[in-house]
């Protein structure tokens, strides 16, 4: 039943099948032809038919969004994008790594939406954000200093490859 997993349906276009539909209603088509040249299924249209009998076309108009209304509202988002931006040292946490508990927390503190840390990377997502893993790399690396190792005295101690052609 329903959409594949992913896939997004455009109302605006099921809205119009059905009006089409409810057009042929009024020429008398039978519902097996209206199925065939629509590309539904019989069922569909006896549902349609159904309801364009009992409400009439309008009936038939898309009943609005679909699932459930978001928690957050776009002002609440913005406010919510500000804070990441800042980071979070400059709101009080001890590292510079965002975690979803972290976000969870600025979310509550921000807005008093309270949301499990497991689902706030979809919030994160549709904010444009994506999980990044910070690179390892101790405080104190000299990468001048690695350099330098590397071109002067990696050499020297590498291996080399032995050669069995005498000399």
């Amino acid at each position: 039943m329903g959409n594949a997993r992913g896939v997004r349906r455009d109302f605006n276009q099921l809205e119009q099948r059905r009006l089409q539909a409810a057009k042929l209603f009024d020429q008398g088509l039978r519902q097996a032809q209206i199925a065939h040249q629509l590309g539904v299924h019989r069922q569909s249209v006896s549902r349609w038919h159904q309801a364009w009998q009992a409400n009439g076309t309008q009936a038939l108009k898309k009943a609005g969004r679909a699932g459930r209304k978001p928690r957050l509202q776009p002002p609440q988002l913005a406010q919510l994008r500000r804070g990441l931006q800042q980071g979070p040292e400059a709101l009080g946490y001890g590292t510079g790594l965002w975690t979803t508990w972290r976000v969870a927390d600025l979310i509550e503190r921000q807005t008093g939406q309270k949301f499990h840390p497991g689902h706030v990377w979809r919030i994160l997502r549709s904010l444009g954000w994506s999980c990044q893993r910070p690179v390892g790399r101790a405080r104190q690396r000299d990468e001048t200093a690695i350099r330098r190792w590397k071109r002067l005295r990696w050499p020297d101690i590498k291996k080399k490859p032995f050669s069995s052609g005498g000399p």
